[in-house]
Formats: structure tokens, C-alpha cells, sequence
């Protein structure tokens, strides 16, 4: 969700080659080229649950963890099993930006500091799960931190030799292409260089590429489990929009899938159903894949994403709260989904 974040690091092209080709070196074999999953390798590969996904049509989370500043990017690692979230502080400095830090957390343990000064939002995991994928505001870039030495790499700093605003959510195929959402929400006083526009872009080979530069604050970004869809939240149009996704990662024409009022993060599970985080409800409403609503599920107030974990990735954690006391709320639901 939004806010703001620091200076323009201009790194040389090099630079970003090498961190694209550490991207690209993770993708699994069992990726096809002729159709990549959508979902992180091995989270769905045993087919569409039967379950529905909801127990009743209005579900509350319970608060599990909390006192954090602003919390958003939840990502669930399996081994050893926690949850990295992106905590963001109050803007500082001449530029308005806010610092952020990930924490991991494994309620009722306390909180630890993962990544001192990570500039982050949201956050996706890498296809070989051995690093973090983040849309980093703190230098108006999408980077990677290592899980093993929390080293950072830039994917992608900036657009036809301008800086993006501030990335904000981002999602990976399983094939390392890679998707995020650049609002304005952390931009701070910076120099606006994308001349007054927000977009979508997609990052392949180290290369940027344009999806679409007309959505009014994008926000929250997600693919399906076959990875023929890219849904990304609109959230000054509260719209979601859909975009069918070709092999080689281009898309196509978009449509409207859902309306519901400040689109925030998202995640989806292993049957196709999405989950949207509603920022000004405090609620996620919950989509089957043709978009018909299946129901909702309340948390607190100001809610920002959500994503699947636990051991068998049935419990879906929501970060919401007021700014200064933030907090996890978990449910438990009946299909497994993706970890971010």
C-alpha cells in the first residue's frame, strides 16, 4: 500500500545483467516454455483442490502478533517456517521517504530484524525460494535480497533511462519473469520522472518492459496457478483488472474482474481464487477465478496484503492495523495457497 522513500541509486548496467541472470539461474526444470506456472514451483503442482476454500461467506481473522509500525509484503518461507513482512517507518529527510525494515516473525516468538534497511514494500519469493524478490521505494527499484546473507542485487532500476516512482508490489512466475506495480504512494519529493504517470511493468532477461501505464495507482499484483492471467488492483479506480498472459510473458488486452473499493495487496490459491486485501474495509474479499465473490474475511482496520502459509499453506496471514500498532491476523481456510 503506500507511503514514501529515498535517493535514485544509479547502478550500471552490469549490475542489473548479473542480478537478472541470478534470477534466471533459479528456474526449475519442470517449468515448461510453453506454458509457466503462475504459481511459485511445487506449491500447486498436484492440481486444483475440490475443497471450497471458505468455511462460511464471512469469515474474521484473529490478531496474532502486533505494536508495528506499517506493516505490508507478507511472504511465507517454508524452511524452517516464518514470515518476512516489510515494516515501514515514518518519512524522513528533505525527500519525504520512508525507511523500511523486514521483520521475521514467528507468533508468539518476538519479532526479528531480517533486513535493517531494506527500503521495501512488497515482497515475492525467487523461483528456486532462495531469495526475496522486493519492490524497493528506497531506491525506486525492484531488487533481490539473498535469504542466506540478506546481499542485495538490483533486478530493475529504471525505464528508458528513467527511474520509476516508488515499485510497490510485485509477483514472479515460475520461470523468473517478473511483474510489479509502480504507483506514486512512496515517491516521496522526488523528482517525478515518469511524467505523471503510474504503471505495470514486467522484467525478463534484465530487459523492462511496458504492460501498462494508464492504471490509476496500481497497487496489488498477482498471476494464476496456469499463469495465463495477471490480475493487478487499481486502487484510485477500484477496479481489478485482468490481462491474459502469453508464454513468452507479453499481455494482451485488458478487462475489468472485479469492483470493490481501495484495491490493496493480493494473493491467490492453488485452486484459482483470489484473494483481494480492500485497504479502507479492513476486509479480503475472496473471487473464484471467473471473478463471482465467494464470500469475505474481516481483519483490522487499514489492511494491506495477505499470503498463504503454515505448514500445509492453509492459513492465509493478513498485515493490517492502525500505523504505530500494526499487526498479524491469520485464518484458517480450505485450500492451500501461494506463500506471497
Amino acid at each position: 500500500m503506500y507511503v514514501y522513500m529515498s535517493r535514485s541509486f544509479r547502478l550500471c548496467a552490469t549490475a542489473i545483467a548479473g542480478a537478472a541472470s541470478l534470477l534466471a539461474a533459479s528456474v526449475p526444470a519442470a517449468a515448461g516454455p510453453d506454458n509457466p506456472s503462475g504459481a511459485p514451483p511445487g506449491v500447486c503442482e498436484a492440481g486444483a483442490p475440490a475443497e471450497s476454500p471458505l468455511p462460511a461467506t464471512a469469515l474474521s481473522a484473529t490478531r496474532v502478533q502486533g505494536g508495528f509500525s506499517f506493516l505490508e509484503g507478507p511472504v511465507w518461507i517454508a524452511d524452517p517456517g516464518y514470515l518476512l513482512v516489510s515494516d515501514l517507518g515514518a518519512a524522513t529527510g528533505a525527500q519525504q521517504v520512508q525507511p523500511s525494515t523486514i521483520r521475521r516473525l514467528a507468533p508468539p516468538a518476538p519479532a526479528e530484524t531480517f533486513v535493517a534497511a531494506s527500503g521495501s514494500n512488497g515482497l515475492a519469493l525467487s523461483p528456486d525460494g532462495q531469495q526475496i524478490v522486493a519492490a524497493t521505494h528506497d531506491n525506486r527499484a525492484v531488487s533481490a535480497f539473498r535469504l542466506s546473507d540478506t546481499g542485495r542485487t538490483v533486478l530493475a532500476a529504471g525505464f528508458q533511462g528513467r527511474a520509476f516512482n516508488s515499485p510497490n508490489d510485485v509477483t514472479v512466475r515460475a520461470d523468473g519473469v517478473v511483474y510489479f506495480t509502480d504507483p506514486s504512494f512512496q515517491r516521496g519529493r522526488r523528482t517525478d520522472e515518469m511524467r505523471g504517470r503510474t504503471g505495470v511493468f514486467r522484467v525478463v532477461n534484465g530487459q523492462v518492459t511496458l504492460v501498462d501505464d494508464t492504471v490509476r495507482q496500481p497497487n496489488g499484483i498477482a498471476l494464476s496457478p496456469d499463469g495465463r492471467t495477471l490480475y493487478v488492483g487499481a486502487y484510485e479506480e477500484n477496479r481489478i483488472y485482468a490481462y491474459a498472459v502469453n508464454p513468452d510473458g507479453s499481455t494482451g488486452a485488458r478487462a475489468v474482474f472485479a469492483t470493490i473499493g481501495s484495491p490493496d495487496g493480493v494473493t491467490v490459491d492453488c485452486a484459482g481464487n483470489v484473494y483481494w486485501v480492500s485497504h479502507n474495509e479492513g476486509r479480503v474479499h475472496v473471487f473464484s477465478p471467473a471473478g463471482a465473490e465467494l464470500g469475505t474475511i474481516s481483519s483490522g482496520p487499514e489492511a494491506t496484503n495477505a499470503a498463504f502459509g503454515g505448514p500445509d499453506r492453509r492459513t492465509l496471514f493478513i498485515t493490517a492495523g492502525r500505523t504505530g500498532d500494526y499487526g498479524i491476523f491469520t485464518v484458517r481456510l480450505g485450500v492451500p495457497g501461494y506463500p506471497y
